[in-house]
Parts: C-alpha cells; sequence; structure tokens
C-alpha cells in the first residue's frame, strides 16, 4: 500500500513539476492598451460598432510571442457600449445576452498554429449565454518590446466572426421592405489586446479568470 502511495506522490510531482516547467511566465493584460470591439450589420446598409469596456485575460507561456500559451478570456457583458444607453439596455436583455442570468463572454484556447512569421491561428471554446462552440481565430503578432520601466510586452490583433443566432441571441426583427433583418447575424469580433510578461516566480497562485 505505501508503495502505491508512494508512486502515487511521485507522479503527482512529476506532473506539477512538468506543468510549472510549461508554465514559466505569465502574462498580465493591460487594460489601458487593449479594446474588445464587435461590428454587425444594420438594416442591410451600414455598420454598427460596439465595445466592451472590462475583460480580463490569464495567460501563461515559455515564449514572448505566446505561441505556446494557456489562454483564458472572460468579457463582461453588462460593460457592453455602442454609443447608444437604449440599445445597449436591448442587448443586455434576454433577446440578446441575458446579462443578468448570463453575466460573462467566455473563451478558453487549445490551440495555437503558427502560419507564418507573425501569422496564427487560435482554436478554442467561445461561451455566450449557455452555449458553447468550439471558434477559429485568426491573429497577428505585433512583437515584443521591452517599455520605459524594463518590462516586456507583447501585442496582438485577433479577430473572428460568429453567427449569433448559434449562441442565442435572438432577436430577429426583418425590414418590411423584406430586404433582410434589422440586425445582422454575422458579428465580427476584434480585439487589439497588449501583455506585459511575469515571470511565475513572482505569480503566486495564478486563479482562474473569474466568472
Amino acid at each position: 500500500m505505501k508503495t502505491i502511495k508512494s508512486a502515487i506522490l511521485a507522479l503527482l510531482l512529476i506532473v506539477s513539476l512538468t506543468f510549472a516547467q510549461q508554465q514559466k511566465y505569465s502574462w498580465r493584460l493591460d487594460p489601458a492598451h487593449s479594446k474588445v470591439q464587435f461590428t454587425v450589420s444594420h438594416m442591410v446598409i451600414s455598420e454598427v460598432t460596439g465595445s466592451f469596456r472590462k475583460f480580463d485575460a490569464n495567460v501563461a507561456s515559455n515564449k514572448d510571442d505566446l505561441s505556446d500559451a494557456n489562454i483564458e478570456f472572460a468579457i463582461d457583458v453588462n460593460s457592453i457600449d455602442t454609443d447608444n444607453q437604449n440599445r445597449d439596455n436591448h442587448l443586455k436583455s434576454d433577446d440578446f445576452f441575458n446579462a443578468a442570468k448570463f453575466p460573462k463572454i467566455l473563451f478558453k484556447g487549445k490551440s495555437l498554429k503558427k502560419l507564418s512569421n507573425n501569422k496564427y491561428k487560435l482554436y478554442g471554446d467561445f461561451t455566450i449565454r449557455d452555449v458553447t462552440r468550439p471558434i477559429t481565430l485568426d491573429v497577428v503578432y505585433g512583437g515584443t518590446v521591452k517599455d520605459m520601466s524594463g518590462n516586456t510586452r507583447s501585442g496582438f490583433k485577433v479577430s473572428g466572426t460568429i453567427n449569433r443566432f448559434d449562441y442565442n441571441l435572438k432577436w430577429n426583427k426583418l425590414l418590411e421592405s423584406g430586404g433582410g433583418a434589422v440586425v445582422g447575424k454575422d458579428v465580427n469580433l476584434i480585439c487589439n489586446v497588449e501583455f506585459i510578461k511575469d515571470s511565475a516566480k513572482d505569480s503566486e497562485a495564478k486563479s482562474e479568470v473569474k466568472r
């Protein structure tokens, strides 16, 4: 019995050491230099642009380009901003996000595939309301620099498209002319994000993104 317990403890130690090696650095999101936006067509003829003012991320990697990163991202639905309070309130309602019941939009990365020097495909699970679906995002790595305080910073542009009906964002009013929907089904996502690198030794017990 002691032998079995010793073997289990040894296995857990190996797994934890391996995970620690894979998590050499954590990266803090710099909200002052990051933005999460979206666009959707309005009455077919134009687009509405909106953003979320509050979001957070947990990122851990060995590499400055984050090509081996574990990524979690959370967006506060109640922080939605389309420059129109009535429209924002409608988006928070059950016609769309139902922010009272589902206050977070979540992304959990599964893999990051390098296409060229600075272009990647990011694969993961995307959750809106109570629906989780796989998503593929385009990533452009802007580069890594040292700032004036000696911090290492990396920047990225992340973009993709979702069908809002796939996530029960169900409101769908048709134009009287029969030319299409008031709000389009395809929502374009555009995220410009900047991260600051921390050594894992300086990051105590990284917790999951708040949900």
